[in-house]
């Protein structure tokens, strides 16, 4: 990664920060610290566990097979061990249908063709930072939420790395 790349993500972060500290980002107070603790975390997981993927030779819809089988198996022994009962209500299914689906299913085999079919990990891997303009602008729009002026700030520091980020590739 040149320093060029590692700048451009390191103000992308910060944007990330702004909007996390809700516009204090000297403070370092988060809004929800264990929310922005697992965040970071499963950025961190979700980044190794893609770049692993992209290193393997199985077709993707076999490694994604692979990977939600064997994860089942944990999740029926902590539901077990949970005490939570077993789903009965047809919602419920049908959520984890559309989830297994369309969330976790369809979108995962496209996002992994893409981290196979590129020559840059990084570029592609960077797209996940447009991912949060995307949900403020469906926020605001069906929700009807108001959006914060360190929002956009924060949204415009990720945007801004991104695009020295690209700049920095080429």
């Amino acid at each position: 990664m040149s320093s060029g790349a590692l700048l451009a993500a390191c103000i992308s972060y910060g944007g990330i920060v702004v909007i996390a500290t809700r516009g204090a980002p000297l403070s370092l107070d988060f809004a929800q610290p264990l929310g922005v603790g697992l965040a970071l975390l499963s950025t961190l997981l979700w980044s190794l566990y893609w770049v692993i993927n992209t290193r393997l030779s199985l077709d993707p819809e076999v490694n994604l097979f692979l990977n939600f089988s064997g994860a089942l198996p944990l999740l029926l022994a902590l539901l077990w061990l949970s005490d939570t009962p077993f789903p009965t209500v047809w919602q419920g299914w049908a959520g984890g249908l559309y989830v297994g689906l369309f969330e976790m299913g369809i979108a995962f085999v496209l996002w992994m063709g893409a981290m196979k079919a590129t020559t840059s990990t990084l570029r592609i891997s960077s797209l996940i930072f447009l991912s949060p303009p995307l949900s403020l602008l469906l926020i605001w729009v069906i929700a009807g939420e108001p959006v914060q002026a360190y929002t956009l700030f924060g949204l415009a520091l990720i945007l801004i790395g991104l695009w020295l980020q690209r700049r920095a590739e080429s």
